[in-house]
Parts: C-alpha cells; structure tokens; sequence
C-alpha cells in the first residue's frame, strides 16, 4: 500500500452514503463512493476505482435480491443485455491498464467527472414525468419477453410495462461495461439511461434492474483490477459493511418515492460529484 492510511469509520460511514444512494438511484454505489474516496479521503484514484468495483458487487447483492422480491427487477431484461455490459467491462479494464502504463492516471477524474455529468443531461427533459408514455413495442419486445408489470406504491396502481429497441439498449450497455471497466463503477448511470431512454422502460424498473446487472459487470472488471494491483484488502474491508448496510436501507425506501425525485437525487448527486472530480483533475483542490 504506498497511501496513508485510512480511519476505518470515515471509509465505512462513505460507504453507507454510497450504498443508500447507489440503491435509490440504480448507480451501484461505486459511482458515489469513488468521488468520496478520492476528494474527501484522500486515496489514489486506482486503488479507489478497485474499491468501489468490490462494492458495487455488495451493493448488488443487497439490493438486487429485495428488489427480485418485489417483482421490481426484470430479469429477462438484465440477462439479455449482459452481453453488451461484459464485453465493455472487459475493454474498458484494459483500457484503464494502458492509461497507468502511459503515467496519465490523472485523466481518469476528468473522464469520470464528464461521464458523471453528461449522463444526467436527458433527466431534465423528463424531470416531471412518472411513467413513459404511448411505449409502442417491437419485434424484441415479444422475442425477448422485454414486458413486465408491478404495484407502484407511490402512485399505488398497478403498472403494466413494454421494452424496445433493444440493439439500442446492448449498445448502450456496451459503452456503460466501457464506463465500468475503465472507472471502477458498476456504470449504473449508463444502464439506467440505457433502459430509460431508449428502451422506455419505467425508471423505478431501470433503477431495479440496473442493480442486479452491475453486480455481474463488476465482477467481469473486479477480476482484472485484482489482477493489476489496483484492489487493497483492507480498504475492500472497511467498505463492504457500510455499502451493504447503506444498499438495504435504500430498497425499503425505493417504491415509495416517486420517480420524479429519484431523478431529481440522482441528477444532483452527479452533477456535484462530477464537477468536483473535474477540478481535481486539472490541478484545483477544493
């Protein structure tokens, strides 16, 4: 380890913030805990981007199975855009490899802190909405079975729902896997945007499902972050309670929050950290 150590409890009560955010707004957690690890703690963004990998396989775990209880996870959705999340995920770590080689680690808090940003820009046109509207399914609608129903407890109906446009939806996992592999995240964000905009899925069931695919995306990445160097046992140790913990107390809150605030907490939330890691990247220390 060639850092100062880190207090044990600061870690843990990051990794709490992380995992309830990461649950609420399908980002996985990695996503939050990255930027709190490298702004207010201090760590060196490589081993961060491995730290946050390992939670985001516990904040998975966490709330995927509740949100599987529920019926908010499609499955059928998730295991048929795995594909494009691995594949990414993997190019995406090697990436990231020949980045350290090349001594521009740097770069990495300016492409993270854009991606943060840029991913919430669709969100403010449709800030207002709950459901999508006039959802027209296609030839994968039916041949994947891209179809679901659930109870919304905030709006307290049941909601019957269509994906489409699924190609769309692998390419668009295809560049989140990219996100994953080369930022240490479960790209959450970009899975969630995936299936929000251009498969038209409901955001409470891409917020859902996003939390079970990044698990597996996580684990694709974890395996060649472990083998870089770029994951620190103990610093994976004083994180995984706090984001597990953080993750439950999130699913029990999740269906009854309307939708238009999750995505007002998750635009915020990636717009400050964003910023942030930007200014830190070109040299500003705030």
């Amino acid at each position: 380890m060639n850092f100062i150590p880190l207090d044990a409890l600061e870690v843990f009560l990051s990794a709490l913030i992380a995992g309830l955010l990461g649950s609420l707004t399908g980002l996985g957690g990695g996503v939050v805990l990255t930027p709190l690890l490298v702004l207010f703690l201090r760590t060196p963004i490589q081993y961060a981007l491995g730290t946050s990998l390992i939670s985001t396989i516990a904040t998975s775990s966490g709330a995927a199975s509740a949100y599987v209880k529920d019926e908010l996870s499609n499955m059928s959705v998730g295991i048929s855009l795995e594909i494009g999340t691995t594949t990414g995920a993997i190019t995406g770590s090697l990436l990231l490899y020949t980045i350290q080689r090349l001594g521009l680690i740097y770069i990495i808090s300016i492409i993270f802190g854009c991606v943060l940003i840029f991913s919430t820009l669709p969100n403010f046109t449709r800030m207002k909405g709950e459901l999508p509207k006039e959802v027209k399914p296609d030839y994968f609608t039916h041949k994947l079975k891209l179809t679901g129903m659930y109870h919304d407890q905030a709006l307290n109906k049941d909601v019957q729902y269509v994906g489409r446009r699924y190609p769309l939806g692998v390419a668009g996992m295809f560049v989140a896997g990219l996100m994953s592999g080369l930022l240490g995240i479960g790209s959450g964000a970009f899975k969630v945007l995936a299936m929000d905009m251009v498969m038209s899925l409901p955001f409470k069931i891409t917020t859902a499902t996003s939390n079970f695919m990044i698990g597996v995306t996580a684990a694709t990445s974890s395996g060649l972050y472990w083998s870089l160097g770029f994951i620190d046992p103990l610093l994976v140790a004083s994180t995984i309670p706090g984001v597990l913990i953080g993750s439950l107390i999130g699913t029990r809150y999740l269906n009854r929050l309307l939708s238009r605030r999750l995505r007002q907490l998750f635009t915020i939330v990636l717009v400050v950290l964003g910023l942030e890691l930007i200014l830190k990247g070109v040299g500003i220390v705030l």
